[in-house]
């Protein structure tokens, strides 16, 4: 587990960036040490532990990247085509060793070794057969359709880096290098629990002033996306007693603690007072729209963040704050998510010193180009804002607003994931 100082998330600033976030989670909190090794197959969306390097050559050996006739390019005639005997055969996995291309044109397949002696490819379809050998035309560069070993990655050099969460073509890369496992980081464990009287789990019936608890839905399942695993604690009630002995004993065996609502200063707002008790708080103000105060502490060297209340707000903090977090505790390499710019199709008018994130659906405009288009309801309580519409326009701290015709940046939904 992370064993944290008490002031770690201590910030004098009264508004805090993004950036500034980011920059305090990475310059304050230790990476989980823990790795095991693992198999392949296994591995995919895992953070590997160390640089994972070529073990061989990849290719390991030269090889025809066509399928056609393998030559020595010095026996070729400098103007005009080249008449040439046909000699032997290479498919993939055959042997060049008892194979010369010396005066002659060997057929050869793609994937198979080059013959020592050939430099060059000439790809079948350029070729005219003639008896027993072949006519190869003029024109082609010495080493044409060859591919040298190592072409791809050279033994020895980094294939995967460390701190990468690994993907796919990583495992492939990791394979066709010479590997069959892979050192990764233990995966986080993340303490997850709601908080509140009025929250009701998803399917019961609702009784007065109650409302089911869909954050710690969501919550779980984009903790999920990024690779951890939840431990979900469920709905605490508003009993301070209960509350700080949860959270102290979640404390003792999570790298994280993660909560939305209830982290206020109002007097219903026993998490506040409960983590207090266990360890120590403080409010981190951040200079984003949907959003409010997140509440970042310690509790026993774990970290504590409290997301706030409203759902849009909880998925952007999420996304954008705890993301990097996440990254930091798990010793992945964090890299903030770019944005694709778009055409904005509506105006908007904002403060300036913040960050705003719009939900928006994207549309083709008559002239070709890509536009995005605001949802008609920003509040953020209304989760259909969520659910309809393609991902979240971010609009600069220093803008006044967006006219429509500016260009924007759009962060689609599935690739915040």
């Amino acid at each position: 587990m992370a064993q944290l100082t008490d002031d770690c998330f201590a910030f004098g600033g009264p508004l805090m960036t993004i950036e500034d976030a980011v920059a305090l989670i990475g310059e304050r909190l230790p990476a989980i040490e823990a790795s095991e090794t693992i198999p392949l197959g296994l591995a995919d969306g895992r953070i590997a532990a160390g640089d994972v390097t070529a073990r061989i050559d990849l290719p390991p050996f030269r090889n025809s990247a066509v399928d056609g006739y393998a030559v020595r390019y010095d026996d070729l005639a400098p103007d005009g085509e080249t008449q040439l005997p046909l000699r032997g055969r290479l498919a993939a996995g055959a042997s060049a060793e008892a194979v010369s291309a010396a005066g002659a044109a060997v057929r050869i397949f793609t994937g198979a070794p080059m013959p020592a002696d050939a430099d060059t490819v000439f790809m079948q379809e350029d070729v005219r057969l003639e008896g027993d050998g072949v006519v190869l035309p003029a024109g082609l560069k010495r080493g044409a359709n060859s591919r040298p070993a190592g072409e791809d990655l050279a033994r020895g050099a980094v294939a995967i880096p460390a701190g990468r969460r690994l993907t796919p073509q990583d495992l492939a890369l990791a394979a066709a290098t010479g590997h069959a496992g892979i050192r990764v980081r233990r995966r986080l464990k993340v303490a997850l629990f709601s908080t509140g009287n009025e929250l009701i789990a998803p399917g019961e019936a609702l009784g007065p002033g109650a409302i089911h608890d869909s954050n710690r839905v969501m919550l779980a399942a984009l903790l999920t996306r990024l690779g951890v695993e939840v431990d979900d604690l469920g709905i605490l009630r508003d009993e301070g007693g209960t509350l700080i002995a949860n959270i102290a004993r979640a404390a003792a065996d999570h790298d994280l603690i993660l909560t939305s609502g209830g982290v206020s200063t109002g007097d219903e707002d026993h998490v506040k007072a409960a983590v207090e008790a266990a360890g120590r708080l403080v409010f981190w103000r951040l200079a984003i729209k949907p959003g409010r105060p997140v509440a970042m502490g310690v509790v026993g060297g774990t970290p504590f963040v409290g997301l706030p209340g409203n759902p849009v707000a909880v998925y952007v903090t999420l996304l954008f704050v705890v993301r990097p977090l996440l990254a930091r505790l798990g010793g992945a390499t964090y890299e903030r998510p770019l944005g694709l710019p778009v055409r904005a199709a509506f105006a908007y008018r904002k403060k300036t010193g913040r960050r705003d994130f719009v939900r928006v659906n994207l549309r083709r405009a008559a002239d070709g180009t890509v536009e995005a288009v605001k949802f008609p309801r920003e509040g953020a309580g209304v989760i259909t804002s969520l659910t309809g519409s393609d991902g979240l326009a971010e609009l600069a701290d220093d803008a006044r607003g967006v006219a429509e015709g500016d260009t924007i940046l759009f962060h689609p939904h599935a690739a915040l994931l």
